[in-house]
């Protein structure tokens, strides 16, 4: 990915950014840099904190990336998956009913979600939720559109 511009946040867009985050996710991502970064070919933009890709915008909503939310562990807008579906996520896949082991109740269609594995609780994506966290559990059916994941290009950015 090719950066096109970089430049350092205001203090009232830093605020903005971190009142999100608590807002939808519960975290408070503390840093003493946060830098944009846009990209030539991608509609990504990216929030460094120090250095480190923390915070990506998906459709002009600022969210954790993967190693954002491993670093800030959220507790709402969380989606479990089951080992049977660690790799198919890991690899873009997007979420099934079936690999689904629990969803937090505060999820509506349409909200960024983050992703993580059942044993360990480490993130593996980020997605767009086509239905409620109450019905995400169940038999069959696409319930989570995969945005970013482990091992893709905004994962691998360094900065």
């Amino acid at each position: 990915m090719q950066v096109k511009s970089r430049h350092h946040l205001r203090s009232d867009a830093v605020s903005e950014l971190e009142t999100a985050l608590e807002e939808h996710l519960g975290v408070s991502p503390e840093g003493d840099t946060y830098e944009l970064v846009e990209f030539e070919d991608t509609d990504w933009e990216v929030v460094l904190i120090d250095g480190e890709p923390r915070v990506a915008y998906f459709d002009e909503e600022p969210f954790p990336t993967v190693r954002g939310a491993n670093a800030y562990e959220p507790d709402k807008r969380l989606v479990t998956v089951d080992a049977g579906a660690v790799s198919f996520v890991s690899d873009g896949a997007d979420v099934m009913r079936p690999g689904i082991t629990d969803a937090t109740a505060d999820i509506s269609a349409g909200d960024l979600v983050v992703i993580a594995e059942e044993s360990h609780g480490k993130v593996l994506a980020v997605g767009r939720a086509r239905v409620e966290g109450r019905d995400m559990v169940g038999d069959e059916g696409k319930v989570v559109d995969s945005l970013h994941h482990v091992g893709d290009e905004l994962y691998e950015f360094t900065g």
